[in-house]
């Protein structure tokens, strides 16, 4: 009967011990946890993973987290330096606060004090958010290819997938991932070296393009796709690339020629016109409007370069397309003025439904993802007028981004965590333009981005999962290329 008793005890101990219910605070403050990631008060989707955390006091071992929404409550012990939220746990607190929010109380151990913390909340929007991302891999100074990739993230879950990573094609390098409305079977991407090419896929067809031709300085790069999925549009660079000794940007990369061209994927053609095909200026950057008629760019006057390097600044520009007779209009209209702002821009991008135009702006150049002071701004393509914006942005890089399939998200790059590798980020946009406070990818481990040597590199919004093999991708790129041509009777050409 003793040993029983004592067995019971010792039970008990034991579970009180490992015990998911805080002890009763000592003392309460009014100011939130010093957490990492930082999910205090941002906005999330209905079907996000688990946000796991940890605490920056990586002195404290003891903490509790108490989540809870709509009379559901759930504790969590931290174990190994991470809140690790139970996945069913989490889905039902989802469920729950949907248009609301669930609130995060932490209370933790601190010598033989326990302080409970001011409650944080983390909301839940009803608007849905694509299920996957795509996403490049790499070393951050990307004059390394070895052990880089393309892959896939299921963002109700951690479980990424490769897509193709270079050590299936000998080493080769390969970028610019491009999806035709955001569709997993119908995308693009570019490969460098041995086997290069623009590969693109549709269903099971996978067509290995050669893109240079004898009017062009290069081969395509920098796609995006038309919304009627026929055409894409992208930039030709004759791009350089240089490092800074002693610079807070680190590396410089600089184009002293480009121009913009319009693919026709059933006739392999290039199509184009002098107002964005010319040596006067430098054209980059290409997108198409949410009603493909109208083309995106950025364009500077073209100037000697790597000489005046700082001294190039990009204009957002547009231009009339009509994809039924493949023509472009006459008139250039300037949507953001590098002149008048003294600013650059880069990577435009149109919200699906049209109502907003994305860009990067930094003080020069059109390669902002190394510019410590490139942020994000958004165009109101209804009141014409654009922004900056400051629920975005922090102090470090703001970068490439790519839109929700609604409109009502959008995931970027930004290396504000160490300066030096870039992670994703999601924020939620009103249709006002109210943007919320953006999250980071949630990882299993709240470490995760401390330990990773990678940067997410092109972030991208799929609407399900890329079910292409790796060995269709390879296949194609051990076979043969179609050529692409400038088409005839275009003006300039």
């Amino acid at each position: 009967m003793k040993k029983i008793i004592a067995f019971a005890i010792a039970g008990w101990c034991l579970l009180s011990a490992c015990s998911k219910v805080a002890p009763k605070a000592d003392k309460e403050v009014d100011s939130y946890p010093d957490i990492f990631p930082d999910y205090t008060e941002v906005t999330v989707p209905t079907h996000i993973a688990p946000l796991n955390f940890g605490l920056v006091d990586k002195t404290i071992t003891d903490a509790w987290a108490l989540l809870s929404a709509e009379g559901e409550s759930y504790g969590v012990k931290m174990k190994k330096g991470t809140f690790h939220i139970p996945s069913s746990d989490w889905r039902n607190l989802l469920e729950k606060a949907v248009g609301k929010s669930i609130q995060v109380a932490v209370t933790v151990q601190k010598g033989k004090e326990v302080v409970g913390y001011k409650p944080f909340e983390i909301y839940v929007s009803a608007d849905p958010m694509d299920g996957y991302i795509a996403y490049r891999r790499i070393a951050p100074g990307y004059e390394l290819w070895k052990n880089l990739g393309i892959y896939q993230r299921d963002l109700s879950s951690y479980k990424e997938m490769a897509v193709l990573e270079n050590r299936q094609t000998g080493d080769n390098c390969m970028n610019c991932h491009s999806f035709c409305n955001r569709q997993p079977d119908h995308f693009l991407f570019h490969m460098r070296q041995k086997f290069g090419g623009t590969y693109l896929v549709n269903g099971k067809q996978v067509e290995k393009l050669d893109t240079k031709t004898d009017q062009t300085i290069s081969n395509f790069v920098y796609p995006s796709w038309h919304p009627g999925g026929r055409y894409v549009a992208f930039s030709v660079n004759n791009t350089k690339q240089f490092f800074h000794p002693v610079d807070k940007n680190r590396v410089e990369v600089y184009d002293d020629a480009s121009d913009v061209i319009v693919y026709d994927t059933e006739k392999h053609e290039a199509l184009t016109t002098n107002a964005i095909f010319s040596k006067q200026r430098f054209e980059t950057f290409p997108t198409f409007s949410a009603d493909g008629k109208t083309l995106y760019y950025c364009s500077a006057e073209a100037k000697t370069m790597p000489e005046s390097f700082k001294e190039v600044k990009y204009s957002l520009c547009a231009i009339s397309f009509d994809p039924e007779s493949r023509t472009f209009g006459n008139v250039v209209d300037t949507l953001f003025s590098a002149t008048k702002e003294n600013k650059s821009v880069s990577f435009p991008r149109v919200s699906p439904d049209g109502k907003f135009l994305m860009f990067t702006v930094s003080s020069y150049g059109n390669f902002s993802i190394w510019h410590k002071d490139a942020d994000l701004y958004v165009y109101d393509m209804q009141k014409e007028i654009y922004h900056g914006l400051d629920n975005a942005n922090s102090d470090d890089v703001e970068s490439y981004h790519s839109w929700s399939s609604n409109g009502r998200w959008f995931v970027f790059s930004s290396r504000r965590i160490d300066g030096l590798y870039t992670s994703p980020y999601f924020a939620h946009i009103a249709e006002d333009g109210t943007v919320s406070k953006p999250f980071l990818l949630p990882q299993a481990e709240s470490s995760f981005y401390e330990d990773f040597m990678q940067s997410y590199n092109i972030p991208e919004f799929v609407s399900g999962k890329i079910e292409i093999s790796p060995r269709s991708l390879v296949n194609a790129a051990e076979g043969p290329s179609v050529g692409v041509k400038m088409a005839r009777g275009i003006e300039g050409h």
